[in-house]
């Protein structure tokens, strides 16, 4: 399933269906295993998260990267 998440992303990324996009998956990835949350956006109160939904941290992250100007 990860071949195929990929390839969706990178179509969303460079098909030229769209005036802009927010790319989530890089703004949250581990530049050690890009398939992966970074650790600090994964555990929440000191336990070890899901490893799919961001903690408050990588929301926060997720909001920083919207640029407001291409709403």
């Amino acid at each position: 399933m990860e071949k195929t998440r990929d390839a969706v992303n990178q179509w969303i990324r460079d098909g030229g269906e769209y005036d802009a996009v927010v790319d989530f998956e890089r703004v949250l990835a581990d530049p050690r295993d890009p398939d992966r949350l970074r650790p600090e956006y994964n555990d929440r109160d000191g336990q070890e998260g899901d490893w799919l939904h961001p903690n408050d941290a990588g929301l926060d992250a997720m909001a920083e990267a919207v640029d407001l100007g291409t709403l």
